[in-house]
């Protein structure tokens, strides 16, 4: 007796039940009636009982010699792939590529031999996704991996039609080292460009300026009037600069009829013979053929502008601002004194030569060489004591 046979069996014996004991008290039955009424009862309830329990079945499963077989599980129609290495479109830098592989088999001859369609769906599936990646660059990854999406989004059959087949949960990345060295790529193209983008244009400049602006004094004229066409009279009293930077931009001499105009330094002596000190030319360069020296073999140039050749103030200048420093003047007699000093002082350790100017200049005690038309005769009389 099955569990809903007994459940039903003991509701209908207990109703029963209940309506026996209702009527015997509403007829108030004596008690010999009570005790026919209860061994009815039970006889009804062992009838009913053996009513509801079925027939036995002859051929059930408990009565043969196998038992049943379990039921077979379903077939598995998809597969995961992970970190599948697939070319790129540069060399040498490949995608990962990870999917889900899904398959739907196809109806085949039935002389065909048998297969795994797992294996057939897969290999379809990275022939597609390979025709695909190989295309595309490797920085571009994203892009390609959301292509790749709707490429293998679509069920199609492998090439011998024996399963459809896609892909879902498609993901393509490149390896952390790939993508730190094209980051670096990158950013050595981008700078490449723009280094040789600004040496084109510090060229051109040059070019502009060497030979177009200033390919001489002309042209330099020309070029300051464009920028500054308010400013004649300014560029009128420029005209000596600007012949002065044209000549030093291609590397040769103020022409001569400029160098009375180029500008002669601050404190720069003027030559005997030679506008602002320079020769000729306005460089120094005399005509003599020593190339404009002066004293000790310094070029004019040099001695105009404080120098001596090396980059330090002369001597001589140097002692004028120590004398204005000290607020003695030039031509004191302390200046001889200060002068004869520090002359010995340089004689001793063996600079002498360099503080000769100075001892000559500022030294009274340093006589003047006799000159060649003096009447021998005549200093000695003019410095002879008068009788």
């Amino acid at each position: 007796m099955s569990s809903g046979h007994k459940t039903m069996s003991g509701f209908c014996t207990v109703l029963l039940g209940l309506v026996l004991v209702l009527v015997g008290l509403v007829l108030h039955w004596p008690v010999w009636a009570w005790a026919v009424v209860a061994l009815l009862f039970t006889a009804a309830a062992l009838v009913l009982s053996r009513l509801a329990t079925p027939a036995v079945d002859p051929l059930s499963q408990e009565f043969t010699a196998e038992p049943d077989r379990p039921t077979d599980p379903p077939e598995r129609r998809e597969q995961t792939v992970t970190d599948v290495v697939l070319p790129s479109a540069a060399e040498d830098y490949d995608f990962r590529f990870s999917a889900t592989v899904r398959w739907w088999p196809q109806e085949l001859p039935k002389d065909s031999p048998p297969f795994s369609p797992a294996g057939v769906a897969v290999s379809a599936v990275l022939e597609r996704a390979r025709a695909v990646t190989e295309t595309w660059q490797p920085h571009r990854g994203s892009l390609a991996q959301h292509r790749l999406v709707g490429e293998l989004a679509v069920m199609l059959p492998d090439p011998c039609g024996r399963v459809l087949a896609m892909a879902e949960n498609v993901t393509l990345t490149l390896t952390e080292a790939d993508a730190v060295r094209l980051r670096k790529l990158a950013t050595v193209r981008k700078d490449e460009i723009l280094w040789s983008h600004e040496r084109r244009y510090e060229r051109d400049r040059r070019e502009y300026l060497g030979k177009d602006v200033l390919h001489d004094t002309g042209s330099a004229v020309v070029w300051w009037l464009a920028k500054n066409d308010d400013q004649i009279r300014k560029t009128v009293d420029d005209l000596g600069v600007l012949a002065q930077l044209s000549a030093a931009a291609n590397n040769r001499d103020v022409p001569e009829r400029y160098a009375a105009l180029v500008p002669r330094p601050t404190g720069a002596p003027e030559a005997e013979g030679q506008p602002n000190g320079y020769g000729h030319n306005g460089y120094g360069h005399s005509g003599n053929g020593h190339n404009g020296n002066g004293h000790n073999g310094v070029p004019q140039f040099s001695r105009a502008f404080g120098v001596d050749g090396t980059g330090a103030p002369a001597p001589v200048d140097a002692f004028e601002r120590l004398l204005a420093a000290m607020g003695v003047p030039a031509g004191h007699a302390d200046s001889g004194v200060l002068a004869r000093a520090l002359y010995e002082g340089a004689a001793q350790v063996g600079r002498e030569e360099a503080s000769e100017d100075l001892r000559r200049r500022f030294d009274p005690a340093v006589a003047p060489e006799p000159s060649s038309s003096t009447v021998p005769g005549e200093e000695d009389g003019a410095d002879a004591p008068e009788v």
